[in-house]
């Protein structure tokens, strides 16, 4: 999945992304992948930027089997097979690129929250005001507020995503729906994945985030919770690993990344659940290095990473808290930056998803050239190696 994402960075370059499936990044790992279209709505944070292609399986793409039905303006399809390892099932795979502009993204993080309201008519304008949707109001979001520069990311990018995408399934019916993201894509793919599950009724959508921000206040985290079934236990702690590993929506974390710590919980933006925590800070993490979260905000993983810092301490007092201090843990913390302020980690930590992300060159970014594919997955929810 990871570097399904990273050629997100290819749209909007000089190289591009092309049909059948080309680019100068990392295309060649798919062969049985088929572009059905891009789409690049600018480059300020508030646009939106991906592509939507249809993976038929290794099984169905054989040189027999090969078809044109997703190319465009005379682009001829390659007769090339999977290798013999790499037998995936058919799915449409949906990529939100992250934003190239790191400033814009700091900025952005910082905005203020506005009403989050959900599209209670999808083929309508999407303005939330049509009451004739029983569907809507049965799943209104009450009291929830959400990132306004992540959602008028997806409402630039929903015009061109929901008629390609419902036209991909109209041609291929029961292939399920794979959304993935990285970065502001991440906040994206979060806010398309309840339009599509909750206003559209599609209940085959699995979504797969990296460094995904905080989209929303606590009322918008317990709705996506409820809407993906991330707390099925009821009692607010998440579900086991075992059952984890099947859930239709992990947000994937890194040690040190700072993005899925911000905003910043003093505005109240909160994280919602389906972490998957990476632990390891260099590339290539081993299995053991992937930690399954419980909750929204597992100690264990980021949410542990922002408690009890500096900084924490230091916000408490401009509110006014009033709590006992553990003086010799905040002195031993004092020279610590906080993981959500290491800026500089844009370039390191926030990439590093098994795979430097964010680059787009033959091989992806020079750290992973000569790497290996890893041999072990995420989740058995698109149950193939190849999609780290």
């Amino acid at each position: 999945m990871a570097r399904l994402v990273d050629i997100t960075y290819c749209v909007g370059t000089i190289s591009g992304l092309s049909p059948p499936f080309l680019c100068a990044s990392r295309c060649k790992d798919f062969p049985t992948l088929r572009l059905v279209r891009t789409w690049n709505t600018g480059v300020l944070m508030s646009d939106s930027c991906g592509y939507i292609a249809v993976d038929r399986g290794s099984k169905a793409a054989s040189a027999d089997d090969v078809t044109t039905e997703e190319t465009k303006g005379g682009s001829q399809l390659t007769e090339t097979t999977a290798p013999a390892d790499d037998v995936d099932s058919p799915a449409i795979v949906v990529a939100f690129r992250g934003t190239y502009s790191l400033t814009n993204t700091i900025i952005d993080l910082s905005t203020v929250p506005q009403e989050y309201v959900p599209y209670p008519a999808p083929d309508g304008d999407g303005d939330g005001d049509d009451d004739s949707d029983s569907a809507g109001k049965a799943h209104k979001c009450s009291n929830c507020t959400v990132h306004m520069g992540f959602m008028a990311s997806w409402r630039s990018a929903r015009e061109v995503v929901l008629p390609a995408l419902k036209e991909a399934r109209e041609k291929h019916p029961g292939y399920p729906v794979h959304l993935v993201g990285h970065s502001l894509g991440g906040a994206v793919a979060a806010l398309a994945a309840l339009e599509l599950r909750l206003s559209l009724g599609w209940t085959d959508i699995t979504v797969t985030t990296f460094g995904e921000p905080r989209i929303g206040n606590q009322g918008l985290v317990d709705y996506l919770d409820e809407a993906f079934g991330l707390k099925r236990d009821g009692d607010g702690d998440g579900d086991d690993d075992d059952a984890a590993e099947t859930l239709p929506y992990r947000r994937i974390t890194h040690a040190n990344d700072p993005v899925p710590l911000l905003p910043l919980t003093e505005w109240g933006f909160r994280s919602h659940a389906g972490e998957v925590f990476i632990t390891k800070a260099d590339l290539p993490p081993d299995p053991a290095d992937l930690r399954v979260c419980r909750g929204d905000e597992d100690p264990a993983c980021t949410g542990g990473e922002e408690k009890g810092d500096w900084l924490d301490w230091v916000l408490g007092l401009m509110r006014g808290d009033e709590k006992p201090v553990d003086v010799a843990r905040w002195a031993t913390k004092l020279g610590v930056v906080p993981a959500r302020l290491n800026l500089w980690q844009l370039f390191f930590a926030h990439r590093d998803y098994f795979w430097r992300l964010g680059l787009c060159v033959p091989g992806g970014d020079p750290a992973d050239w000569g790497r290996e594919k890893y041999n072990f997955n995420v989740s058995s929810a698109w149950d193939d190696s190849h999609d780290l």
